[in-house]
Order: C-alpha cells, then structure tokens, then sequence
C-alpha cells in the first residue's frame, strides 16, 4: 500500500461497520436523520456526507447530547447543516416530511451521562415504524443495538423481531455483528427500502 492510500477502516464493533456503509450510500444532496445524536459522532459523519446542499436532523431527550454534538458541527465549521432537535425520535413523522434517503440508529444511553436515561423498546420500535414511512426509495435505515445493559437485550430483542416480520419484497434486511465476541455484544441492522428494487 502506498503512503498516499488511506488505511483501511478498522471493523471493531458495528459502529464502524455502520460508517462505512453510510459513506457508501450517503451522497451529497441527501437528507438524512440521527436519531439518536449521543456524543455526535454519527452526525458530524453525516453533514460530511451531505454536503452543502445536503441536510441532517439530529435527534435527542437530552440537551447535554444535543451540545455535545453542536460542539463537534461547530469545531468542524458544519453546524450551518444541520438542525438540532431536542425531541424523543418517536416524533420523527411528526416534525420532518418525506424522503429521507438514510436514518441512522444507535440505541442505549448516552456515553458519559447516566444509564438510567436510555431508549426505550416502546418509542424505539414507534420511530422505526416512522422511519420506513420516511425513508426514500433505495433508501437506508441503520440500527446499532446493544443487548448488553439493563433493558437492551429486551429492546435489541424487540427490533430484531420487527426488522424480521418485514416484507421481503419492500423491504431488504440484513443482521450483521462480530461472531467471535460474547452473545449479547452489539450488532447492527440494516434495512433498505426495495421499492426500486427490480427483484420481486
């Protein structure tokens, strides 16, 4: 590999994993949400990816995640694209309109703050449905879940079942996390809108 190559990602945990299927798929113009905006990370990804005609909606309950994340636009000059919202993600229909061409996941707690205040099974599953309402088509829905921590395995349980129950002809719907860790280790899940699919 030549100095000039960046070096490949390195694949430690679904988060990562998520990020590059977001550089895949997320292109400039886009409109795109993070329903969870925690530290702000899965947002600074996306206003990167969309460009300045792009937009992104982050989400959050808390407002030490929503500075936590202007914070992090601001040091990288790129708040201007996106709006912060300081509302639970189950009002994901209520406040933005279709198409959205990516929403992105990623439950638990916010790191740092907490464990008490994390998402719920209820309004989690109430926003995902929202989200297939939203979603353009091709366009992508990516959820990171962590059954490790009180009430995650329930709520990682919940959203695995859901994402299942999807059509196969709307809907293409993938599982992916690390086979050689422990059995309530994060994971991810990727669903994409087939509609423009031409496999029925």
């Amino acid at each position: 590999m030549s100095s000039a190559q960046a070096p490949h990602p390195v694949l430690r945990g679904p988060v990562p994993l998520s990020h590059l299927l977001l550089r895949r798929f997320i292109q400039t113009g886009n409109r795109v949400i993070d329903a969870t905006c925690g530290n702000g990370k899965d947002t600074l990804l996306l206003a990167e990816l969309v460009g300045e005609t792009g937009h992104v909606w982050a989400f959050d309950i808390q407002q030490e995640a929503l500075d936590r994340t202007a914070q992090r636009l601001a040091d990288q000059n790129l708040l201007q694209r996106v709006s912060l919202l300081h509302a639970g993600h189950e009002r994901l229909q209520e406040l933005l309109e279709p198409p959205l061409q990516g929403i992105i996941f990623n439950l638990g707690w916010l790191p740092g703050a907490p464990r008490e205040i994390a998402t719920s099974t209820a309004t989690t599953l109430t926003a995902l449905e929202a989200s297939l309402r939203l979603l353009a088509p091709s366009g992508l829905l990516l959820i990171t879940c962590y059954p490790g921590h009180a009430g995650g395995d329930q709520e990682a349980t919940a959203v695995q079942e859901w994402a299942a129950s999807l059509s196969p002809r709307s809907y293409f719907v993938w599982r992916m996390g690390q086979l050689n860790v422990s059995s309530d280790a994060p994971f991810c899940l990727l669903i994409q809108d087939g509609r423009s699919s031409d496999v029925r």
